[in-house]
């Protein structure tokens, strides 16, 4: 059993390198992509407050496709450009959203989401997927958070 949890009043820069450390071990010589997106998709559920849906789209045949997740049921598939997922996995760069009604082309999964953060996982150059994390707070992320999942994506690259 996994009991992986950052202090409740842990920094924001400590709870970043906890759940780096917690994915590092909960994905160490697993496989299975699906296996360790799933675990993920958990510890960011787990680790990361006033979220409510943390998860994957995978990078397949040229479209976004629905990976593992947290929260309320989401959309399988995001063309590329299109939206903040689509943005990300197109362009390769990591879209921090204060205001996702804002956002040119936003895709309203769920409607209480205000604010999304979206990294892009990359392998040899290619988007395999990438790491969206929402929530219902509006500006809830900041370059501290986009930087810490940037690490996360970087030690998946290899792991899904």
């Amino acid at each position: 059993m996994y009991d992986f949890r950052p202090a409740a009043d842990a920094p924001k820069r400590a709870i970043h390198a906890q759940l780096l450390e917690a994915a590092a071990a909960i994905t160490e010589g697993e496989r299975d992509a699906v296996a360790n997106m799933a675990n993920v998709a958990a510890l960011l559920g787990d680790f990361l407050p006033d979220c409510n849906w943390t998860g994957f789209y995978r990078m397949v045949e040229g479209e976004l496709v629905l990976g593992p997740f947290v929260g309320r049921p989401a959309c399988i598939r995001i063309p590329l450009g299109r939206g903040v997922c689509g943005t990300a996995a197109q362009t390769a760069t990591t879209q921090l959203v204060e205001d996702v009604h804002a956002f040119p082309g936003h895709i309203a999964c769920d409607a209480a989401s205000r604010s999304e953060l979206v990294v892009p996982v990359i392998r040899d150059g290619t988007v395999i997927a990438v790491i969206d994390l929402d929530s219902p707070s509006p500006a809830r992320f900041d370059a501290e958070d986009a930087g810490g999942i940037e690490a996360l994506a970087a030690l998946l690259a290899n792991r899904i």
